[in-house]
Parts: C-alpha cells; structure tokens; sequence
C-alpha cells in the first residue's frame, strides 16, 4: 500500500481536520465530533438538508454541504455508515423550524441508521424528518413495480443534492423539496466502468483482483460486482456500452433535455474523462437528445480506484431551473 498518510486508524479524522482547516468559512463540526459536519450558512425558515455515508469518495458526501446544497452531512469511516447518533447531532445543529430532508444512498446501513436518527429527532427533538433514498446504478437491478428501489446510490446523487438543495433555498416546504429530490432522484441513471481495485487504509490491501489488461463494467464504488469483466476496449467503445445501457434504462425521445456528469472514480486523469465527454456528445447529439450542462471531474470517487461514471439526468424546465441556482461549497461552485 502506497499512500500519503499516517496512522491508518487515523485517517479519516486527519482528513476532516484538513477541510476545515481549508474552509473555514463554509463549514464546521458540531458536538465536538469531527464527524458531524454543518454548513456555516443557516437560513432561518429554511429546510435543512443532511447526507452521510462512508468515507473514500470524496468529494461525495461532506463535499457538498454549503450554500444552495447540503447544510449538513454525517461522516463514517472508509466505506463504512456514520452511526445514528452522529446523524442526529447533525440533523438538530441544522433544523431551522420547517424540518429537514436526508438524502442518502442506497446502502443497508445508511438506510438503518438513518431511519433511527429520524425516529429519534421525530420523538425526542420534535423535529419533523423526511427522507429520499437515492439509488440509479443501473449495473444494479432495476427496481419492480410495487416493490422498493435495490438499485446502489451512486455519483447521479449530486444531481439530486443540487435540484432539492436549490429548492429550500427558494424556500419551499419540505414536502416540496421532497418531491423535487424524489423526482430528480426518479429521472436520473449511471453506470461506470473500473479498471484497477482501491485500498481500504485500515486492511492494507487490494479489495479485490483485476488483471492490468482487464476492465470491469457496472462495478459499485465499494467494489461491488459488476455485470461483464473483459479486456480493456477504447475509450469510444466503454461509453458506448455504458450509454446505451444507461438510455436502455430511461429513453429519451428527441428534442429532450440532459444533464451530463463524466465523473472521475479517484485515478483517472481529466484527459481521459473529456475524451469519453466528447463521445458522449457525438453520440447523444445524433440521437436528437440535448444537453444543458456537462459536469465533467471527480463528484464521488473510491479512493484511488481508477475508472468513471457516466450520469444522465432527465430535464424539465423545473429540474433545469433548480440544476443551474446558484450554488457554493468547499467541492462545487455553480454561479
């Protein structure tokens, strides 16, 4: 293992130190736990917004508490939940009277510690909680009629951050910045492509085995199994795949708009990632389908994975309206 640290055990706590050390005016911890961190920006009236999740893909999750985001994310160790308990030091530091939405992906443990958090603020602290469990990796199976999502949450999450961050901003109620995360949530698929494994600090080692010519497509942030492994292809061949996959799973007739996420997996120079952005226009313009913005760098990485995913978000004109709100956090700047 080759990595610029100390302790392994120390790891994740010396990181956080680093952001706010760097950001000092855009976030800080509350409870005296480094892994309870809060937005600066506190709008009295306004619904608050919390994630959480495991460390290793930053800048996903704390990365995007800031104005016009997130006001508020609970942080766990490497690829591990944060616990209830930080969860809802987290959701009191950021109710401001008109309760709070938690967005979070698509994981067993997120999903049970957060159900205890919320369960916790609703008859201890009064504070009204509802959530939005985000989950588009269309690798994953997709979810049955009547029966609910099993799909993992990935990097399309930042699009559903950034659409029901932007309506509490505006002031919206909660159940209204609900709807809009569930419906950003509902109109926007990913898939990715690995082509080396990480390193989890505290175990030293790969989590699992690929071949220096091999590739995987559909592999999950955390490793999980993918649907083909097969030799390295061109970069023009790998988007093709996962594109085509991605419009399987959500068509889009002619004339419709996209949002564009090219997101870099932790290893994977910027280079590569505009040479798969510009396939991906060649390919989508000769469909018909429009796209209002390319967001094209690293939004939720596995730590020195290399890789990419690509993320298509659906637009209406009021998913587009809340897409390009303005926006400031120590990882995304959106004027």
């Amino acid at each position: 293992m080759k990595k610029i640290i100390n302790k392994p055990e120390n790891y994740v706590k010396e990181m956080l130190e680093g952001i706010y050390t760097a950001h000092p005016d855009l976030v800080r911890y509350t409870q005296d736990d480094v892994h309870c961190l809060v937005s600066r920006y506190k709008k009295e009236g306004k619904v608050g917004i919390a994630t959480g999740g495991g460390s290793g893909h930053l800048p996903l999750f704390l990365g995007y508490v800031g104005k016009g985001m997130l006001d508020g994310c609970s942080v766990g160790d490497v690829f591990q939940s944060p616990s209830p308990e930080q969860m809802l030091a987290v959701t009191k530091e950021i109710d401001s009277g008109a309760g709070v939405l938690y967005i979070y992906g698509n994981y067993n443990g997120d999903i049970f510690n957060f159900d205890m958090a919320a369960e916790q603020a609703d008859f201890e602290e009064d504070i009204r909680v509802e959530s939005v469990v985000a989950g588009e990796d269309v690798a994953s199976p997709a979810p049955e009629p009547g029966r609910k999502n099993t799909r993992r949450g990935v990097a399309g999450i930042v699009f559903v951050y950034k659409c029901a961050g932007a309506a509490a901003e505006a002031m919206q109620s909660l159940d209204e910045v609900k709807r809009i995360a569930e419906k950003a949530a509902a109109n926007v698929r990913t898939m990715g492509v690995a082509l080396t494994p990480c390193v989890v600090p505290r175990v030293g080692k790969p989590g699992f085995d690929i071949a220096e010519d091999e590739m995987e497509i559909g592999m999950g942030i955390h490793g999980e199994t993918g649907i083909r492994r097969g030799k390295i292809e061109t970069a023009d061949k790998i988007t093709e795949e996962i594109l085509e996959k991605i419009l399987e799973d959500l068509p889009y007739q002619p004339g419709e708009e996209a949002a564009v996420l090219v997101n870099g997996l932790g290893a994977t120079t910027l280079d590569e990632q505009y040479i798969v952005t510009g396939k991906i226009h060649e390919i989508l313009k000769g469909r018909g389908i429009k796209v209002h913005r390319y967001y094209v760098g690293e939004y939720a990485t596995s730590l020195e994975m290399a890789g990419l995913s690509i993320s298509l978000l659906k637009l209406d004109d009021e998913l587009k309206a809340y897409l390009d709100a303005p926006a400031h956090t120590p990882f995304f700047v959106q004027v």
